[in-house]
Parts: structure tokens; sequence; C-alpha cells
């Protein structure tokens, strides 16, 4: 229990939810407590997240007739948010045992009393579905990872396999069940789940029982430290791990057994899940598995990666539209896996599918158009960086080598063109330090106020100075030798860089060939990156067949 379910206050709510009572916008509710003096103060929370007293906001939104009826339903959230604050999972478990017929003690008495007047108009079954949804809208709403988003749970029953009579379906990372409820169940398939979250895990098995889902059997533990379930082997293994956790156990579980494809560094934890969820698969079992995008192309997990192509164990890939998480806009893919039936497997693959969903909208259709799809050859993926990201092999198999080969070359050959325009025409000069006799350092025009510096580079600050022509000398040789340490690294010395002294219009004339030659310099840099890239595009397009040599 929170402090702050003191009585004397009750039930607290926060301006977010004042908004949903009343039918208004958080800024409404921000401009009422600024406009108006007898506007409830907090009674509780933090500075720039208070709480209120639902009692006391009911009252003056009554008095101000901005408000609406509370339901039934709403006044046992708002109760159970009082009681339980951030534990609130403890609450709905506390709740569903009373609805089950279980002694609950810790419940108290204000909320059991309208527990009981509920289920005088609603069926437990619609009470905890009802508890369950806007548990996990709060979660959607704050940005949580604690429960697996709608959008994700529609993924992975899109692409869940078809599971025979009596099958076993396990989650060992399963909170309070969305994700292993969620399956489809044929005729006496049997629900298995690990939850490292005590209130979760009892929040998962009673709202099982009073669904009346069976066989579910949910107990808590800490999956990867404390397997509950060593000697289960399920059809199907569905899991949405902890993502980015780094303090997994990987010290104490270094020659653990179930490192099959290699142990995970501490870094990759997801894959640490991911071995887990495979050993408790039996032969031709699946996993379905929810990964960060990064997990796919990581330097540390290529080792495990590349077994999982090797062996023929990862089957598809599916990277998911952004949105598809609500705690993050970045995609999240879907991992399917099959333990090969045996050794001498005759339908073994050699392929992975790889399946690009991310210019979809999150709430779109799975099925994936023709160029969002491919089926990869096992020797494709097992190079120096085993990425498994859909988009990277997608691009090069929907890619149009002619269109995008005719437009680079077109490029290079205009800036090919252009570079004999660039080039100043330059006649001979007075000879070598002819320039050296008059001269002035840049410390001195700085001083003088003629110089200034944009980013460490020094410019002219006056219409009697030309910048491209300081820069020029300051690029010459002779600078250059002055600003480079004997290890070899430039610096810029100001104090010992010089220029010669001349006439402005003298230096505009200098500063248009030293500009023509930087403009020179650039473009050959670019003509070297559009040449590397069209190398590169030329090579992949011969090699893939999708270029030829003319005849």
């Amino acid at each position: 229990m929170t402090e702050n379910a003191a009585p004397s206050v009750g039930a607290l709510v926060t301006g977010a939810e004042i908004a949903r009572l009343a039918g208004v916008t958080r800024a409404a509710v921000s401009n009422w407590r600024r406009r108006y003096d007898d506007f409830p103060a907090p009674a509780g929370g933090a500075a720039n997240s208070p709480l209120f007293s639902l009692v006391e906001v009911q009252a003056w939104l009554d008095a101000q007739r901005k408000g609406q009826e509370i339901s039934p339903e709403v006044e046992l959230w708002q109760a159970l948010r009082g009681v339980y604050g951030e534990q609130m999972v403890a609450g709905l478990a506390e709740v569903t045992a009373a609805l089950a017929g279980a002694s609950s003690p810790a419940l108290p008495d204000e909320v059991a009393a309208r527990v009981r007047r509920l289920t005088r108009s609603e069926s437990p079954v619609d009470l905890v579905n009802g508890l369950t949804e806007r548990f996990v809208d709060s979660a959607r709403r704050a940005g949580s990872d604690q429960v697996t988003p709608n959008r994700i749970v529609r993924a992975v029953r899109h692409f869940a396999p078809e599971l025979p009579p009596a099958a076993t379906v396990f989650d060992p990372a399963c909170g309070i069940g969305v994700l292993l409820l969620s399956i489809d169940s044929g005729t006496g398939t049997r629900f298995c789940g690990q939850e490292s979250d005590a209130d979760s895990a009892r929040f998962a098995q009673l709202r099982a029982d009073i669904l009346g889902r069976e066989p579910v059997e949910i107990v808590a533990g800490d999956s990867l430290r404390g397997d509950e379930w060593p000697d289960l082997r399920a059809d199907l293994v569905v899991c949405d791990p902890p993502a980015g956790v780094t303090e997994w156990g990987r010290e104490e579980l270094l020659l653990d057994s179930r490192w099959e494809l290699g142990t995970p560094s501490k870094a990759e934890g997801e894959l640490a899940w991911l071995q887990h969820a495979y050993a408790h698969t039996e032969p031709g079992g699946h996993v379905l598995m929810v990964m960060p995008a990064s997990v796919a192309y990581r330097k540390a997990g290529r080792r495990i990666r590349a077994e999982l192509v090797r062996r023929g164990i990862l089957r598809q890939v599916v990277a998911l539209p952004p949105g598809a998480a609500t705690s993050h806009s970045l995609p999240v893919h879907v991992w399917c896996l099959q333990r090969p039936e045996g050794a001498g497997n005759a339908d073994a693959h050699h392929t992975v599918r790889m399946v690009d969903l991310t210019a979809n909208s999150p709430d779109g259709g799975l099925d994936p158009r023709p160029d969002q799809v491919a089926d990869v050859p096992l020797i494709e993926l097992l190079d120096d960086t085993v990425d498994l990201t859909p988009g990277t092999h997608l691009r090069s198999r929907h890619r149009d080598y002619p269109g995008e080969y005719l437009a680079l070359r077109r490029e290079v050959e205009k800036r090919i063109r252009r570079l004999a325009v660039l080039l100043p025409e330059l006649s001979v000069g007075g000879g070598p330090g002819s320039l050296d006799s008059a001269t002035t350092s840049v410390a001195d025009l700085a001083r003088a106020g003629l110089v200034s510096y944009e980013e460490s580079e020094p410019v002219s600050a006056s219409d009697q100075l030309d910048t491209d022509y300081l820069q020029g000398f300051l690029r010459s040789s002779a600078n250059a030798r002055r600003s480079t340490s004997s290890s070899g690294t430039y610096r810029l010395d100001t104090r010992g860089a010089r220029i010669p002294r001349m006439g402005i219009d003298e230096q505009r004339r200098y500063g248009s060939a030293f500009r023509a030659l930087s403009t020179f310099e650039e473009d050959l840099r670019e003509i070297g990156d559009l040449s590397t890239r069209l190398t590169d595009l030329a090579r992949d397009g011969l090699a893939t067949g999708a270029l030829a040599p003319e005849e």
C-alpha cells in the first residue's frame, strides 16, 4: 500500500483521468487549475505529476456542472489506484481472487464492497476483462513495456503456426498472460507460463482460471536463473522478453546447457531468452520471439545468429511497422524458429523468409505484398555480419538496377565534364618566394579585427580582406607544415601562419582561383564516392543477373 492511500483522502486521480471523467482535454484541466481558486489542491504525487482526491474532484465538477456521471467500473479502478498505486497488478490479482471465491484479506473493505456491488450487474468474466483492458490501456498511454502491446499480440497470432490437437504452448516471460492466452487453442491445448513478478504471475493464473481457460499453469520465478519447467517440451513457445537488460545472469549461467548455439554476451540478453525458449521445444516445435530490431545486426550476437541460420533453425524474420510497440516508434521484429525433426530431415530448409512491413501502417494488414517478402538462401546470410534485418535483403532483390546504373553513370559523366570547366586558368607568376617579401600573420589580422573564427575556421571580418584569399594561402604547403606536429596531427597555427600583403582587388583575383580549386577538389571527392557506388552497383547487378554486358 502506498503512502498516498490515506483513508481521509480515498481514491486518487491524475490530471489525465480528470480529463476523461469530465470529457475534456488535459489542457482544459490545466486551465481549470489556473483559473479557479477553488479547484481541489493536490492530495499526493509529485509537483510535475500531482494526484487529486477523486471525491473532491467529483464534488467540484458537480458544482461547476462540468462532470459526467462516473460508472461503477471507473470508481472501482480509481479506488484500486488509490490503494495500490504503482502496484496495480497486485490489486487486480486480489480482485480476481475475490471474484473466484477465494479469500482476499488484503483487499480493503471499500474495494471489496465495490466489487460485490458490480457483480450484481456484471459477470466475473466481464469484470476481469474490463479491468485487464484498463490496465493494458494504462500501460500503453504510459509508454510502458510491462504488457505486450495489442499490435504485437496480433502479429504473433497472425504468424503463429496451426497447432496439433493436445498441443503445449509455453511463454517463459508471460507477464499477466496477455500474449500466452491470446494464442488460438485447439482441442486439449495446454498452456504453461513463468513470470518473474509474483503479482503478475498470480493475476495471470487467476485470470485464466476465471475465464475458464484450462489447462493453464503459470508459476512465479526468474526463467533464466530458476527454470521451473526444466523438462517441458512445447509445440509452440511465444515470448516477448525484457529488452535491453544486461543483468540477466550471464556469470552464473556460463556453462548452462541451454546455450546450444553459443553463450550470449552480457549485452545480448534477448539471445539468452531466445535459446531458453528454443530449449523448451520438441522436435518440429516452433518459437515466436518478439525482438528489438538491433538484435538482427549487433556484432556481439553474430556467432549465435550464424548458428541459427547454419542449422536451419531460423525460418522467418518479420519486421513490424514503427508504432507496433507502444514504448517507442522503432521497428520490432518477430523471429520464427523451428526445431528440425531430425539430423536426416528430408525437408531441411535452405532459405530464410524475410518479411519487411516497416512501410505499412501499424494497424494495417499483416500479409506482405510481393515486394515485401523474399526467401533468402542461407549462404547469402552467412557473411561477416550475418545481418538478419529484412529490409537489407529485400532492397537488393527489388532494386531497379538498370535505372540506378543509368542515373549514376549520367551523374558521373556530368561531373567529369564539369571538372575541366572548374579548373582556373593560371599563368606564369613571379617565381617561388616572390610573395614572401611582404607578409603578415593571421594573429595580427585577428588582433586588428580583420579576422574572426567560425567553428575554428578563420574568416574575414572586414571588407578589406577576402575570405577565399585568406583560406587559400592558409592551406598552402608552407602554412600546412607550420601547423603539422611531429606526429602528423594537423591543427591550424594562427600564431605562425602568414599570408602575403595585397590590395583587395588582388586578393579577390587570388581568392577566385583558390575558390575554383576548392570546388574542383570537392567535386573530385564526390566523383570518387559516386564511382564507388556505381562500381558496387554494377558488380552486384552483374553477379545477380539484374545487369548484363552489351552484345
